[in-house]
């Protein structure tokens, strides 16, 4: 079992990794189709899109929680 203290760097491992994979075989499949390279093509865009997703989820969650806690009402 992971620590509690890793908590927040599991989040983030889970949902770059959870989000990269959706949107990088989406896009990909919009823009090529099911061809014969198109499982290459996904996995190297994933790849390049998890690199910049992991550390944009580390910045970004913590700006998204304290904006989220202005605007819910705390009733």
């Amino acid at each position: 079992m992971i620590p509690k203290k890793y908590e927040f760097i599991t989040f983030a491992f889970f949902m770059s990794l959870f989000m990269t994979i959706l949107m990088s075989f989406v896009i990909t499949l919009i823009n090529v189709g099911f061809s014969e390279t198109f499982f290459l093509q996904w996995f190297q865009a994933f790849w390049r899109a998890y690199f910049v997703a992991f550390p944009a989820v580390l910045t970004v969650v913590p700006i998204v929680r304290k904006l989220v806690k202005k605007l819910v009402s705390q009733s």
